[in-house]
């Protein structure tokens, strides 16, 4: 008896909570403006974010795949390499991104020994094709969309510090400039500090179509954004997948995804009455508050029934597809051996099929 109420408990503070953040999120949303428009809300997109655990009872993602050297640890991280050489990993939602207008929050982690020499960074990748692991940053050359990478390896003479943020645009046509980090062929650009920092480090890339991209990064304090490049008048491909990527050399580094968060921006008309405006993607929401709050509702039942899913799994890592191996599990806290492994070796993983490096 005492446990049902427990739960019964458990689901309305979880329901209520939700109720009020759904509300608070469409509320805070509309003081908000970008490309000199009002924010109605924002909604998030389960489809294309990713949190701890990461993975279902089925030891997979419904939305997400990964593969590689990449290994899952339940409580910590999705590490898309480890620190060592010759590593490669990558991380793709199975979907592609249809709202016209979107937030997307990637919180990671980049961490080394070695204090002078390091390498060599990760991707954030908006392209047309997934899964084809390659030579620019874990990804295919001659890429079709847009890239934001963070390099943290200079292989020239540049007169800016690394590690360096720079957003590309490729057609599929144009190769990477290896020899000089893309250099001249960037949208935009800047250097952060983002490698062994003491607090969270993030991106924030803000779409609008045919008006603006704008890249932010956190890695001075907690919520504070410092700009990196905005360009305005463009236009990115439409419906993309959303990949990360990470590839280490000679000298390497552990490339770690914390969260991935994406938020379609739904506009309020201009004259702030009737539906938000946000193109297509607004189809699949009514405009209504109360709409959003039974979202919230939702989402805390949800979080609820995967509170009780997890509760007692423990904390476990799972290896990548890879030509690398997923990596042996070792026997003490619970950590579970190279599902990756198994794929490639015994093409019985439940990654097996997925293509390799």
């Amino acid at each position: 008896m005492y446990p049902t109420l427990s739960k019964i408990f458990s689901v309305s503070s979880l329901l209520a909570w939700s109720l009020l953040s759904g509300s608070a999120q469409a509320a805070s949303d509309s003081s908000l403006r970008i490309a000199n428009r009002t924010v109605d809300r924002t909604v998030n997109l389960r489809t294309h974010s990713i949190y701890a655990p990461y993975i279902d009872q089925d030891l997979q993602n419904r939305w997400w795949d990964f593969g590689a050297d990449s290994y899952i640890n339940t409580n910590k991280h999705i590490r898309l390499t480890r620190n060592k050489p010759s590593q490669m990993g990558w991380l793709w939602s199975r979907l592609p991104l249809s709202t016209p207008n979107f937030i997307i929050e990637v919180e990671f982690k980049i961490s080394g020994e070695s204090t002078h020499l390091y390498g060599d960074g990760f991707a954030f990748w908006l392209t047309t094709e997934r899964t084809q692991p390659g030579p620019v940053f874990g990804n295919k050359d001659r890429f079709n969309g847009f890239a934001l990478m963070v390099d943290t390896y200079a292989n020239a003479r540049h007169p800016y510090s690394f590690p360096r943020l720079s957003g590309f645009l490729f057609d599929g046509s144009t190769s990477y400039d290896f020899a000089n980090d893309g250099e001249g062929q960037t949208i935009g650009a800047c250097s952060a500090n983002v490698r062994r920092t003491n607090v969270a480090t993030k991106l924030k890339i803000t779409y609008v179509k045919s008006e603006l991209l704008d890249v932010k990064v956190q890695y001075k304090a907690w919520d504070d954004w410092s700009d990196c490049f905005r360009f305005e008048n463009i236009t990115l491909l439409v419906n993309p997948f959303i990949g990360l990527s990470a590839m280490t050399g000679d000298v390497s580094d552990a490339h770690d995804i914390i969260s991935v968060s994406t938020s379609s921006i739904l506009f309020g008309s201009p004259g702030g009455k009737g539906k938000p405006s946000s193109g297509k993607g607004g189809s699949l929401l009514s405009s209504s508050s109360d709409e959003s709050s039974v979202g919230g509702g939702v989402y805390g039942y949800q979080e609820y029934q995967r509170r009780k899913r997890y509760s007692g799994f423990g904390s476990a890592s799972f290896g990548g597809s890879g030509a690398y191996g997923g990596g042996a599990g070792g026997a003490g806290g619970g950590m579970l051996g190279g599902m990756g492994g198994m794929g490639s070796r015994f093409g019985a993983g439940p990654y097996a099929s997925e293509k390799r490096f």
